[in-house]
């Protein structure tokens, strides 16, 4: 039956009929795309000068830094300030650029920049008068009088002084401080840091004002949670303060971030340690009885003793709390029973994955979940860091962490275990009670995946046996 189908002329007919046909509309496709391409290379290139204003204006605008920005947790970083020249070149190309870019200044945020190197005084007599971004980096101490100058003169014109950043030593730092002593009435962004140095603060003038004022990073000033202007500071949405050298009444902390209704990120941090027992003999004699929320706190930031922590939490509302990061000093002993219950009453997260450094100076835990959504009431991670130096102490720290935030754990949890490498290892890496780290490893019965360092490799098998 197949030879006779094979030989017949009605099948033969057909089957070539069909082959030509495949090849005359192949043909034809092929000769349409080289016509469609022909026509398209004879039309003329469309040059970006016959672009429209506002198309050029979208361009632009497209061009311009994003100063502060924010990292993967939606947390606010300096970024480029470098960045703030996007448009001194592009003023240049031609008149009608200049024309335009000028013209929509405030719609481009334009700004001269003042850093080391700019001839202040120059820019000043022949730029237009726009907004004033000050960034002097003296942390090498290589600011020369004219930059120093420079700086002075750039803060006299406090209308128009949107942003600062100063990172230099305290003694250079006294004199740009002072002439701080008036209104900024555009300032958007302070940022004052100095190097980490001992019984070294400062502190602004009182007669200082900012009242548009949206990110304060401040790092060793005087009793910062009592400066005035914090009251009149109603439109912050970042707020650091760290290494501040006293810890204020815990009522006064939360009476100040009370008055401020748009924190979205808060950070504060001390730099001594003081007993648990001071902390809370202090707090049985003064009670706290204010109770405040933050509707847009999104990030909570803390690095001082456990004990201080745990009297301002229970007063702290935060709905939209997404990542909570705390640094512990070294502590022999740690109870943080309200710092759980605070997670919990927030959002009750259930941490899938858990990542543990251990390093010379302390060791870091990051639990999160990496399938957790994106919404703004969706717990994104928490990070606690203790500062202890000795690998046992570190191992014994983190147990009575985990002891309290065992609820919140997933049933099957992923467990990765690093370990930085140091000169003071040998010395700093004493052997572990193998019961110690069984203790350790108690946390994550039911962990799915074990990643180990080998560098810990030898406890954590040793504990295993």
């Amino acid at each position: 039956m197949l030879h006779l189908l094979e030989g017949s002329p009605e099948i033969l007919l057909a089957t070539t009929f069909h082959a030509r046909g495949t090849l005359i509309f192949a043909i034809v496709c092929v000769a349409t795309c080289v016509k469609t391409l022909l026509t398209v290379i004879r039309q003329p290139l469309t040059s970006i000068h016959t672009l429209d204003d506002d198309s050029l204006l979208n361009i632009f605008n497209v061009c311009r830094p994003n100063v502060p920005e924010e990292n993967e947790y939606g947390a606010v970083q300096l970024g480029d300030l470098f960045g703030e020249r996007w448009w001194y070149k592009l003023v240049q190309v031609c008149r009608r650029w200049r024309y335009l870019i000028l013209g929509s200044a405030s719609y481009l945020r334009l700004a001269l920049l003042c850093t080391r190197g700019t001839p202040v005084a120059d820019m000043l007599l022949h730029s237009p008068p726009l907004p004033l971004v000050i960034d002097l980096d003296d942390l090498n101490n290589n600011l020369t009088a004219d930059d120093e100058e420079g700086l002075m003169l750039a803060l006299r014109n406090r209308n128009r002084v949107r942003h600062i950043s100063l990172r230099m030593p305290v003694p250079s730092l006294q004199r740009p401080v002072m002439a701080m002593d008036g209104e900024f009435p555009t300032l958007e962004f302070l940022s004052i840091e100095p190097p980490v140095k001992p019984n070294a603060s400062i502190s602004l003038p009182p007669t200082f004002e900012a009242p548009q004022l949206r990110h304060l990073w401040l790092d060793d000033f005087t009793n910062p949670i009592q400066s005035p202007f914090l009251t009149s500071a109603v439109s912050l949405v970042t707020l650091f303060l760290r290494r501040i050298s006293t810890y204020p009444q815990s009522e006064l902390f939360l009476r100040a971030i009370s008055l401020l209704p748009h924190l979205e990120q808060l950070e504060i941090g001390f730099i001594s340690a003081i007993p648990n027992s001071e902390i809370e003999s202090q707090q049985s004699h003064t009670p706290n009885t204010i109770q405040v929320t933050l509707p847009s706190l999104r990030i909570f930031s803390f690095c001082g003793i456990s004990g201080y922590l745990e009297t301002l939490i229970p007063h702290m509302t935060t709905p939209l709390l997404r990542v909570l990061d705390v640094t512990f000093f070294n502590q022999l002993s740690f109870s943080v029973p309200r710092l759980t219950q605070f997670m919990i009453i927030t959002e009750h997260p259930r941490f899938s994955r858990a990542r543990l450094l251990f390093h010379h100076e302390g060791v870091l835990m990051v639990l999160d979940n990496p399938l957790a959504g994106t919404g703004p009431a969706q717990w994104s991670s928490f990070h606690t860091s203790i500062t202890c130096r000795h690998l046992d102490w570190q191992a014994s720290s983190i147990i009575q962490i985990l002891n309290a935030l065992r609820p919140l754990l997933s049933s099957e949890p992923d467990l990765i275990l690093d370990y930085r490498e140091h000169a003071l290892s040998s010395e700093l890496h004493n052997d572990v009670d193998p019961t110690l780290w069984r203790e350790f490893l108690g946390s994550f019965r039911n962990v799915e995946t074990l990643r180990v360092h080998k560098g810990l490799v030898g406890d954590v098998s040793r504990s295993l046996r």
